[in-house]
């Protein structure tokens, strides 16, 4: 970003970088040049840019995001090499880059293994089928009216159809969806292929229009290396190239999310921790954790009962209403002085004694805690996803109105602003990754006290970090947008954030290697910890021993 026309809107800017935080082995995969001689790469374990920002970043990145124009150019370029390679029209280049997953080197290779089994099976015919006719008319083989040459069509397999019963064929299959790609002759016996000819001969222009878009879209959901944005709205695609063990991409519409279970980024937390976390966000399991937590069923009709009111004295809601005290769970009406009164039950207290209680006091207790500990991680899981979301639109808002301010307030180009972006950028991509250690932390296992307290201490110093740099960026930078001109602190001020940044990643870099090591470094601290307390022990040991003897020998003198 060395001049004013570098500076990007806040999405652009934000998806652009997200991914090269903490990664450094990204890959060009610009050349996209299908899947020739490689294999298949299926993911099962486990936030809009110029075009300019897109080439600066691409040598960093294991992705490369894919416009409409670019997809349709490599299906282009597919077409044309596999009909030169092959001897083949267009057509039915196209016709088998579809059947074979728009794979070029697969087309390549089963072809020249048994060119005949690939022609019968994709429906690409040598020889017609029926062999053609001189009658001056021929007869349809779906309506069986006669009709002139020039009003029958046909494939490579030769069966004579009218073009009014191929055009009614050709636009029903359309429209029943994506399997009109794989169009096959009208005739029940025949396989030979229909192909994008016929459609561009015979369809209406909207049908015509659906034909190619499921055309394009094919080149991508056939290609198990790309996928769609998931973004709503979003028509880029991702072309990821494996290897580097990051499943974070970002889209141009400036959605980040993983390449492996599509959902919103998350490193450093794996794919099935995300989605027990988020299928617990969703699922009823909490609601019945909050009944148990804070109701009573009622006696009698066994509905949940939660006590909104003082009184120990409960009704349940019509058609029930049944009488019964909150305490004992007994009929109203067996209260009175026997019992210590109406509003002085002390049943329960006896029948606690005598072991009544137990298990559902247990189990409310458990749900209870359950509860409380999920809502522990939820509130902050959920806060910093808010804290991120402000600073995105306080990004947005820097580089559309203050950051031209802040410039002319201060004499300072808007390339020499920089840091302030940087700064921004980092509080982003350090929310994301503070709000998923939340998840991680409640599926950590209680027992393991050790990695538990590691995780707590990294969490703890990447959360204090992050808070110094949020403030400092978010309030210290207003006192030089408010000034009245250049301020002599602003240097200061440039060197204080740039420092905070710098820490702040450092802070955040540690604890997602230490995450993706699966806190493996408290292992090797024990170990370490282990065996220096052993050295010094028979160290203290030897010691003492010295010491004996030559007490011995002083002694003997």
């Amino acid at each position: 970003m060395d001049s004013e026309e570098d500076m990007l809107d806040a999405h652009d800017m934000y998806s652009g970088e997200e991914d090269d935080f903490y990664s450094d082995d990204y890959k060009d995969s610009d050349d996209d040049d299908d899947d020739d001689g490689e294999p298949d790469y299926g993911f099962v374990e486990e936030d809009a840019d110029d075009s300019a920002m897109t080439a600066s970043h691409r040598s960093q990145k294991n992705f490369c995001v894919l416009k409409e124009e670019d997809i349709l150019k490599h299906q282009i370029d597919a077409i044309e090499r596999v009909s030169v390679v092959l001897s083949i029209t267009e057509v039915e280049a196209s016709i088998l880059l579809r059947s074979f997953h728009w794979s070029v080197g697969k087309v390549h290779d089963e072809w020249f293994a048994d060119e005949e089994r690939v022609r019968n099976t994709v429906g690409i015919l040598e020889r017609p089928v029926v062999a053609p006719s001189d009658d001056t008319e021929l007869t349809c083989g779906i309506c069986f009216d006669p009709y002139p040459p020039e009003k029958i069509a046909s494939v490579s397999c030769g069966h004579p159809f009218c073009t009014t019963c191929w055009t009614g064929y050709i636009s029903t299959t359309i429209n029943d969806g994506p399997g009109c790609l794989m169009l096959r002759c009208p005739d029940p016996s025949c396989l030979a292929a229909v192909g994008h000819d016929m459609v561009d001969k015979l369809a209406s222009e909207e049908d015509k229009e659906k034909y190619n878009r499921y055309f394009l879209r094919s080149y991508i959901e056939d290609n198990r290396k790309m996928k769609w944005c998931p973004a709503p709205g979003c028509e880029y695609a991702i072309d990821f190239v494996a290897g580097s063990g990051n499943y974070d991409v970002s889209c141009l519409c400036s959605f980040s999310f993983c390449w492996n279970c599509t959902e919103e980024a998350h490193r450093p937390v794996d794919c099935s921790t995300v989605s027990k976390w988020i299928l617990k966000n969703s699922a009823e399991s909490e609601n019945m954790n909050w009944i148990l937590a804070n109701s009573k069923p009622c006696p009698r009709c066994k509905r949940p009962i939660e006590k909104n009111q003082g009184c120990m004295h409960m009704t349940c809601t019509p058609p029930c209403k049944y009488e019964f005290c909150w305490l004992c769970l007994g009929a109203w009406m067996d209260h009175g002085e026997r019992t210590g009164g109406f509003y002085a039950c002390n049943r329960y207290e006896v029948a606690k004694q005598e072991g009544q209680y137990d298990e559902t006091e247990r189990r409310r207790e458990m749900a209870k805690n359950s509860l409380e500990r999920y809502t522990h991680y939820y509130e902050r899981w959920a806060s910093n996803q808010t804290s991120r979301q402000k600073a995105m639109t306080d990004l947005q808002q820097l580089q559309t109105h203050n950051l031209e301010k802040l410039s002319d307030k201060q004499c300072t180009p808007e390339s020499q602003l920089k840091f302030i972006l940087e700064a921004w950028l980092q509080i982003i991509e350090c929310r994301r990754v503070l709000k998923w250690t939340y998840a991680y932390g409640y599926y950590l296992p209680d027992h393991e006290h050790a990695k538990r307290q590691f995780f707590e201490y990294l969490q703890g110093e990447a959360e204090s970090g992050l808070e110094r740099l949020h403030q400092c960026v978010e309030k210290d930078l207003l006192q030089f947008l408010n000034a009245e001109g250049p301020s002599k602190d602003f240097n200061d001020f440039r060197t204080k954030l740039a420092g905070l940044t710098s820490v702040t990643k450092n802070y955040f870099e540690n604890l997602v290697k230490a995450l993706e090591n699966g806190l493996a470094d408290v292992d090797s601290h024990a170990a370490c910890s282990s065996k220096s307390t052993s050295s010094k022990s028979t160290g203290c040991s030897s010691k003492t021993r010295g010491k004996g003897k030559g007490s011995s020998r002083t002694g003997g003198s």
